[in-house]
């Protein structure tokens, strides 16, 4: 069966028509095609750049779990995702051809007790940080994923869990391999060595400033705020008062979160949407984020890019381009216009497949 489709594009709005052939797009017509999409909007497949589907509220799933959230995200528009730290191996799931293509960034590299049992590989001696690296950029998808920060017990705070010497020596180590890596950064300190050792993304980024927006710039580093996560800081601290000082420190980067991430997108900093989905947050919210992107100054349109053409040029995904995959969506209204519209696809099209 050959499908058709038609409707206008974004970000330009002009009209646009596919025929779908062997699960590809084709810019040609084809004869007998059958019209599954005839009036609204037609984009590519939605990414979720921060997606977790190996974790649940509870840590580590098994792969029945993670086959049910990746179809929790197909159903919200996600096609693609970028997994940064999965703690089981996915990589069954590339097999089935119903489900969210999967960019992996191998599992979280830490320290001891200095990050969520069960989910980071523990590096002790940070003279190891740079091969263990190399490791995950071997198994991952292009990617290695790095927890900048975390709190530090001894002294009751968040703090950076790796000297700056090392962190050159490792991220240079990825880039050798082929890979990008982005960390995990709630606060301030870690900021200036992670950025200055070259890594390609901040995740969170809640302790952005002035200052490590220029050097962001200067480096072409990318940005993941995971707006909706930030959010729960408040509980976080809530939860965490035996250690009064990082309690307080937490709920002071939630409350200049806004302001702060809304400097970065003002000065040009590249913004990707990402919904932390697994553990705190619920999966299939990505439309949530690109709503919650609104709120830091960028446009409808802007933020439906981060989560769409603009995330997949990123990721070296492609577009709806003749011969590419088949994955798109299709909506009767504007998917603009608000979460409630853009996380109910009128039509949802994976590798050819109509959903």
């Amino acid at each position: 069966m050959v499908h058709h489709v038609r409707g206008r594009g974004l970000p330009d709005e002009q009209p646009v028509e596919y025929w779908i052939v062997d699960g590809r797009v084709s810019l040609e017509p084809v004869d007998g095609a059958e019209t599954v999409f005839s009036d609204g909007w037609i984009i590519p497949g939605l990414v979720d750049a921060h997606c977790h589907l190996g974790i649940g509220t509870s840590g580590p799933v098994g792969i029945v779990e993670a086959v049910g959230y990746a179809e929790t995200e197909r159903r919200a528009g996600v096609l693609l995702l970028r997994d940064p730290g999965v703690p089981i191996d996915t990589r069954s799931l590339d097999d089935r051809d119903d489900l969210p293509r999967i960019i992996r960034a191998g599992r979280h590299l830490a320290k001891s007790k200095r990050y969520i049992p069960g989910l980071a590989i523990d590096v002790d001696d940070e003279a190891g940080l740079p091969e263990a690296v190399a490791e995950q950029a071997r198994a991952g998808d292009g990617w290695v994923k790095l927890i900048g920060d975390w709190i530090d017990r001894s002294v009751g705070d968040l703090a950076p869990l790796w000297s700056d010497d090392v962190l050159a020596e490792a991220i240079a180590a990825a880039h050798t391999h082929g890979a990008r890596v982005t960390a995990h950064v709630f606060g301030e300190d870690a900021l200036p060595g992670l950025i200055n050792a070259g890594i390609d993304c901040i995740e969170h980024g809640t302790g952005i400033t002035d200052d490590i927006i220029r050097l962001m710039l200067a480096h072409g580093t990318a940005l993941v705020p995971t707006l909706i996560n930030i959010d729960n800081f408040p509980g976080i601290a809530d939860s965490a008062a035996k250690y009064p000082t990082y309690a307080a420190h937490m709920r002071a980067l939630h409350a200049s979160s806004r302001k702060r991430l809304s400097a970065a997108r003002e000065a040009g900093i590249p913004i990707y949407a990402g919904s932390d989905a697994g553990g705190m947050i619920a999966h299939g919210r990505i439309s949530d984020e690109v709503n919650a992107l609104t709120g830091i100054g960028l446009s409808p349109t802007e933020a439906l890019g981060s989560a769409c053409w603009d995330a997949r040029r990123w990721l070296g995904a492609p577009l709806l381009e003749h011969g590419a995959p088949a994955d798109l969506l299709c909506f009767a209204r504007d998917p603009r216009t608000g979460p409630e519209v853009l996380g109910s696809p009128d039509l949802v099209m994976l590798g050819g497949r109509v959903y």
